[in-house]
């Protein structure tokens, strides 16, 4: 009973402002992988509950090995919320190469974004690439009314997101496979909390993403 006490207090203390949309999609996905590594997934209880109570009834199931406060929590998120949806990401094929710099996107999941104009489908290995082809008109000449969607892999959680709903950190120490790179966010909260860790200097939105900006990445 006095472990049930304390994994509530520690989940109380460590989590004073609920954690962003990232942030669940991050926990999610971990969540996922330790209920499939280190639990009995036909032995977990019900999560129709709070966090904290869903972590009190995983560990008196018994369904899982041991496992720390920050895993069971991943775990409740998991089935709270991961149960029902699947985090979609961008799937790049094997043989897309970006329209920009030629370069092989694949490898390069973590950073993909893309392009849907009617019917052709444009894979690029990061936002920078992807704003120069949707910005520099003269270079790349497309009917851009015909654009239908454009997607971003948030940073944190590689989930596919509407890159015209995005925050994008500007000026950060993280660097993509062509260089500075501008970072997409869910939300705008993971975007400060990435600013603040990393350096950042910016928040922009879609619409204020200019062909200056662009070239200053350069």
């Amino acid at each position: 009973m006095f472990k049930l006490l304390l994994i509530s207090l520690l989940i109380t203390l460590t989590n004073a402002q609920k954690p962003t949309s990232s942030q669940i999609d991050k926990l999610i996905l971990k969540g996922k992988k330790i209920s499939t590594v280190m639990c009995n997934k036909e032995k977990l209880p019900n999560y129709n509950t709070s966090i904290e109570v869903t972590m009190a009834n995983i560990e008196k199931s018994l369904a899982c090995n041991k496992l720390s406060s920050s895993k069971l929590k991943a775990i409740a998120y998991y089935l709270q919320k991961g149960t029902h949806r699947e985090i979609k990401h961008i799937v790049v094929p094997k043989n897309a190469k970006c329209p920009v710099c030629g370069m092989f996107v694949s490898k390069y999941p973590k950073w993909s974004a893309k392009i849907i104009i009617g019917d052709k489908e444009l894979y690029f290995d990061g936002v920078k690439d992807m704003m120069k082809y949707y910005i520099f008109a003269g270079d790349f000449e497309y009917n851009r009314e015909k654009i239908t969607s454009i997607l971003v892999s948030d940073y944190y959680t590689l989930e596919a997101i509407n890159a015209k709903e995005a925050f994008f950190v500007k000026g950060s120490n993280i660097y993509g496979p062509m260089g500075h790179e501008l970072i997409p966010f869910k939300d705008e909260k993971s975007a400060n909390s990435f600013k603040n860790d990393h350096a950042g200097k910016n928040i922009f939105k879609f619409k204020d993403i200019t062909d200056q900006l662009i070239m200053k990445l350069d």
